[in-house]
C-alpha cells in the first residue's frame, strides 16, 4: 500500500517539503474537534468556491482512517501513480487536484491499521512527493480531534498553515471545537477562524427557519476565545445528495442558499489570508 517514491535522507527531506510549500501561495487545514459537523463537506465546498473565482486549488485529504474526499468529489476507483518520482495527484473540474488515502485502498472497505509514525511519513510524502506545481490554495482535510495528523500537519507546515475550526451550534460539538481552537494557537498555526455548519434549516412547507440544533453557538465560541467567525451554512438535504452522487453543488444548484453562504465564507478567507500577505 502506497506510492513507490524513492526514500531521501531527513535533512533532504526537509528541504524538500520547505521547498514544496513554498510554491503554494496559502495553505488551510480543516480542523473539528469531533466528527460528524461536516468537516469535508466544507473543505470540498471550499475547493469548489475558491475554484469558481479562478484560483488553482489542490485538497489533501488526510483523514487516514476516513477518507471520503473522493466520493464527495465522484472520483471512487480512482488510483495514483509516480510520474518522473512524483506523485501524479487526481483533477476535478480542471484546477482541483486531488490526493487521498482512499486512492492507495484496494476497495472502498479495506480499513487502514496504521500507527502514527506510518501516518505521518504519508502525510509528509503527500506534501513533498505530489504534483502540486503552483497552487494558489491548498486544504488539508483533516481527522475529528488534535491526535497525530493535526500534529504532523502544524509541525511539518510550521506557521505556514491556516487552521479554520468547523462546528454545529450543539454544545457538545462546541465544547471539542474550542479544544482545536487552542489546539491551532498552541501550535502557532495561523487562525482564519470558525464556520458554524448546521446552522438552522429553512422548513420547505412554511418557510420558516428551525435551529435543529440550536443557533449563534460558533459565533459565542469564537467571540470568547478571541477569533474571527467567517460564517454560518444551513441545513440543506440537496447537500446530502451532491455528497453521495459526487458532484458539486455549485453547478447543481448555483443559486442554493448553501452556495450563497460557501461564497460569502470564501471571500472572507480570501480577504483575511491576502491581507495577511
Amino acid at each position: 500500500m502506497g506510492i513507490n517514491v524513492k526514500p531521501i535522507p531527513v535533512n533532504e527531506e526537509e528541504k524538500k517539503i520547505r521547498d514544496k510549500s513554498e510554491k503554494i501561495k496559502h495553505k488551510i487545514a480543516v480542523l473539528s474537534g469531533k466528527g460528524g459537523v461536516g468537516k469535508s463537506s466544507v473543505a470540498v465546498n471550499l475547493a469548489f468556491g475558491l475554484a469558481e473565482k479562478g484560483y488553482d486549488v489542490g485538497i489533501m485529504d488526510i483523514d487516514v482512517h476516513g477518507p471520503n474526499i473522493p466520493k464527495m468529489l465522484g472520483l471512487q476507483g480512482q488510483t495514483l501513480y509516480a510520474d518522473e518520482e512524483e506523485i501524479v495527484p487526481a483533477v476535478v473540474d480542471g484546477n482541483i487536484k486531488v490526493v487521498s488515502m482512499a486512492f492507495l485502498l484496494p476497495d472502498a472497505d479495506s480499513p487502514v491499521i496504521w500507527r502514527g509514525a506510518m501516518k505521518t511519513s504519508l502525510i509528509k510524502q503527500f506534501i513533498k512527493d505530489v504534483q502540486w506545481d503552483n497552487l494558489d490554495y491548498l486544504i488539508v482535510d483533516l481527522p475529528p480531534g488534535t491526535g497525530d495528523e493535526a500534529l504532523t500537519i502544524a509541525q511539518t507546515l510550521k506557521n505556514d498553515v491556516w487552521s479554520l475550526i468547523v462546528t454545529t451550534p450543539q454544545e457538545v460539538a462546541l465544547l471539542d471545537s474550542r479544544k482545536s481552537i487552542e489546539f491551532a494557537k498552541k501550535l502557532e498555526m495561523k487562525m482564519l477562524g470558525v464556520v458554524e455548519n448546521m446552522s438552522g434549516f429553512t422548513c420547505p412547507h412554511c418557510g420558516k427557519s428551525i435551529d435543529l440544533f440550536g443557533a449563534g453557538g460558533g459565533k459565542k465560541a469564537a467571540e470568547d476565545l478571541g477569533v474571527p467567525f467567517i460564517g454560518k451554512i444551513p441545513i440543506e438535504p440537496e447537500m446530502v445528495k451532491v455528497g453521495d452522487e459526487g458532484v458539486s453543488i455549485f453547478k447543481r444548484a448555483p443559486d442554493n442558499e448553501v452556495v450563497k453562504s460557501f461564497r460569502e465564507i470564501t471571500d472572507n478567507i480570501i480577504k483575511t489570508v491576502e491581507e495577511e500577505n
